[in-house]
């Protein structure tokens, strides 16, 4: 029952029609009031928020006014937002951007909002069920665009030995990469061109696509062609951030060379399932967010 006092949660992008984000997390809510006793109940709804960049400033002092707990942020604000919170955590500072957004208790300023970013722990949680030593590894990421922060600051902590990144632009690449230098992470990381990947591809322990190439309806597009593809080592990992189609080419060009595939949908669960144990203060069944996923996708896992 949605009445005056359900607390509102939400996700703001553009566009949004694509997101799973309000599927998994009312998901969690309702399993969690499931197993409550009645006077135990949480009232909270999540919402897709569509905000286009021009009405970003004008939604935050709206959210202030009517009272929402908390949202995430996807494309294309995770970086325009930042000015206009009251606080950002250590980790979105390093990053350079922002996913999860909670109430702050600070009044230094009147949006009273803190920003933090749960992509990096949403894209270690199925690395770290592979017992690496990853400080004699090496990761190329595919990509120098927002996504791809949060995976370098997530191989940063892994300890990844080199970290290249592969771009089309070197007037970009060069910018990311003194990003970096500038950040609390400090990290020098190496910026190649694309024409560089068929000599790199055969160093990669990990391959990260963090690119829209092969995102849905463009199924049959992959960011690595065949022939490149078939320097990669047998035993890399080769992880994908896009999760529709599921597996994508990408994966699948991976898998029939022997390596290990991750697909974006585990970190869409375990970013989602860190934000909202941030909103409600309480430990949130990552299960059944992973579930409600698969079986919307007509997934069999």
């Amino acid at each position: 029952m949605i009445t005056s006092k359900t607390k509102l949660l939400g996700v703001i992008g553009y566009p949004l029609e694509h997101s799973l984000s309000p599927l998994m997390h009312n998901a969690a809510i309702q399993a969690i009031n499931a197993q409550q006793a009645q006077q135990n109940l949480i009232d909270y709804i999540y919402l897709p928020f569509p905000i286009k960049p021009e009405n970003l400033n004008a939604a935050i002092t709206g959210f202030s006014a009517i009272g929402v707990q908390g949202f995430n942020i996807t494309i294309p604000h995770k970086q325009t937002i930042m000015p206009l919170l009251s606080e950002v955590s250590d980790i979105a500072q390093a990053v350079g951007a922002v996913n999860t957004v909670y109430k702050t208790h600070s009044h230094r300023t009147h949006q009273g909002w803190t920003g933090t970013n749960t992509d990096v722990a949403g894209f270690l949680a199925p690395l770290q069920t592979y017992r690496w030593d990853m400080h004699q590894k090496v990761a190329v990421i595919l990509g120098n665009g927002g996504a791809s922060r949060a995976v370098v600051a997530g191989c940063i902590q892994l300890g990844f030995a080199e970290i290249h990144i592969i771009g089309r632009s070197i007037e970009k690449l060069t910018a990311f990469q003194q990003s970096w230098l500038n950040s609390p992470l400090a990290i020098s990381l190496k910026i190649h061109k694309w024409d560089k990947l068929s000599s790199l591809i055969s160093q990669a322990d990990l391959l990260v696509n963090t690119t829209p190439i092969g995102m849905y309806p463009n199924i049959q597009e992959s960011p690595v062609d065949e022939k490149v593809f078939d320097k990669l080592s047998p035993g890399a990992i080769v992880y994908d951030l896009i999760y529709i189609p599921n597996p994508t080419k990408f994966l699948q060009q991976a898998q029939e060379r022997g390596a290990i595939a991750i697909d974006g949908l585990e970190m869409l669960v375990q970013q989602g399932a860190a934000a909202l144990e941030l909103w409600l203060q309480q430990s949130v069944p990552v299960d059944v967010m992973r579930y409600s996923l698969h079986k919307h996708l007509g997934l069999n896992k």
